[in-house]
């Protein structure tokens, strides 16, 4: 198999429809959307759930009860073995220097390390979250986790 052999599928590909090519083609003077109104205009289009000027129903119907996902904690996350490429023995990490190093990206309540890989330097970290098996390998390597939560509290 080479990749200027491949080709989809019979069927798998369609012709586009081709408006306004002439009253014959069925497709010609009004393309197929009929005669005026809103949907035969450009950008003509209605928003999801309107009802044509009705309350729609999203307002109709009272809001009732409690959802713990507003109050949800997220996490950024970050792996032992991205650790391990990015810093060097003795590095004191934390959120700033996760974000310098691109490692965390966008809005997070927090950052939380991982065990997926190993660690053979000795780190300092002090962040957010640490899983058992991440506290295991780093403190097994001669690091040490500081998490300010959990001294703040104490």
């Amino acid at each position: 198999m080479r990749l200027h052999t491949l080709k989809p599928n019979p069927g798998a590909k369609h012709r586009r429809k081709r408006l306004g090519i002439g009253e014959s083609s069925g497709k010609g003077k009004t393309s197929g959307k009929g005669h005026k109104g809103q949907k035969a205009r450009s950008g003509g289009s209605i928003r999801l759930g309107f009802e044509g000027g009705q309350m729609p129903i999203y307002r109709r119907l009272p809001k009732r009860g409690f959802n713990n996902k507003d109050f949800k904690t997220f996490y950024g996350v970050v792996n032992l073995d991205s650790l391990e490429k990015s810093f060097s023995a003795g590095d004191s990490i934390t959120e700033a220097s996760l974000r310098k190093a691109g490692l965390v990206k966008g809005r997070f309540d927090g950052v939380k390390i991982l065990g997926r890989g190993e660690v053979t330097k000795a780190f300092t970290v002090e962040v957010d979250e640490v899983s058992a098996t991440a506290r295991e390998k780093i403190e097994k390597a001669g690091g040490k986790v500081v998490l300010p939560k959990v001294e703040a509290a104490a």
